[in-house]
């Protein structure tokens, strides 16, 4: 009876023993042939090809913080030199108009993550105190950036100042040089309404509106106020293309890009060769305000200053048509160069 139950047990503990060397011998097997598989369809080669020179997606949280910071004077030696900062020179600037719309067109191009802009307006190539202290004085005065971000500053005075297209392109005959315009005739009150203003925070009297634009001797358009001077794009656009050739300029519609400003910034975009970035979530109406809102991130908006949208004072309607009457040649003219349309009066 104990020879039996040893012999059970013996052809047990065999089979049990078969069991675990074929197992092994599986495992070694496959594990064989799962190293001969690898080299011809490695798992790297499932995944999806990273994009082509993709702005870094850290790019946005620096601008927001370290690229703050250095604004305020706080980053140190180390930290622009571990980050690979710089500051360079601007690569496109918006030279005008005033009134037209610069401000918000600077502060929307700044959320899109390969631009970088100057936060004042420098003056350097319309002042000449300022042009004079040279070309390292106006790069100092530029923010600090990654190298491949495009530095953006805005000064709308460069569009009108005579000697300005010849000093931008002794700096760079290539820079691209964007200008965004309104309708004449709200841009000519737009800007007597700022003046208007500061005239009245320093309690002076101005004259009105009609009197400045309107000679009272000839009862024509007073070419000679600035507010009206301005507005005849085309005579200082004239004077841009003895130096830069028409392609090097990029229109934005400035009452477009109140209304809707996406698409005006999606040109933009495109004449800049940047990658698509700016959406429809980065903009949202401000009713209360009247204005778009910008949207860089779930915790960081921004709205323009009070200053922007201020009520217009009622101009008589003869005067408004006669401004526009003087203006629509002009503004043919500057369709014709520009290759730009606009439905202006």
């Amino acid at each position: 009876m104990l020879f039996k139950q040893q012999a059970l047990l013996r052809q047990k503990l065999f089979v049990l023993g078969s069991l675990a060397i074929g197992s092994v011998l599986y495992l070694v097997a496959r594990v064989g042939t799962l190293d001969r598989l690898q080299p011809i369809c490695p798992i790297e080669s499932r995944l999806p090809p990273p994009e082509p020179e993709q702005i870094p997606l850290r790019t946005l949280q620096f601008k927001r913080g370290l690229l703050h910071e250095l604004r305020k004077g706080n980053a140190t030696k180390e930290q622009i030199r571990l980050h690979n900062l710089v500051q360079q020179l601007p690569r496109a600037i918006i030279i005008g108009v005033r009134k037209g719309g610069t401000r918000a067109l600077l502060e929307m191009l700044n959320l899109h993550p390969a631009v970088v802009k100057a936060s004042q307006e420098i003056h350097f190539f319309d002042n000449d105190q300022n042009y004079a202290r040279g070309i390292d004085w106006y790069r100092e005065k530029m923010p600090f950036s990654f190298p491949h971000q495009i530095t953006i500053e805005k000064s709308p005075a460069y569009f009108i100042t005579e000697e300005v297209p010849e000093r931008i392109f002794k700096m760079n005959s290539s820079i691209k040089l964007l200008i965004i315009v309104r309708e004449p005739t709200t841009r000519a009150v737009s800007d007597y309404t700022q003046v208007l203003e500061g005239k009245e925070r320093k309690n002076k009297t101005y004259h009105k509106f009609e009197k400045l634009a309107v000679d009272s001797g000839t009862c024509e358009v007073n070419t000679k106020y600035k507010a009206v001077r301005t507005s005849i794009y085309t005579k200082h656009l004239e004077r841009w293309l003895k130096y830069f050739p028409v392609e090097q300029f990029h229109i934005v519609d400035g009452d477009r890009l109140i209304t809707d400003p996406l698409p005006e910034l999606q040109l933009v975009e495109r004449f800049l060769n940047l990658p698509s970035r700016i959406s429809q979530y980065n903009l949202y109406f401000n009713a209360t305000r009247g204005f778009y809102c910008l949207r860089f991130n779930i915790v960081f908006n921004k709205c323009l200053a009070g200053s922007k949208g201020r009520i217009h004072p009622e101009v008589d309607p003869l005067v408004a048509t006669k401004l526009q009457k003087f203006f629509h040649p002009f503004n043919q003219k500057f369709y014709q160069i520009t290759g730009r349309t606009f439905n202006w009066p």
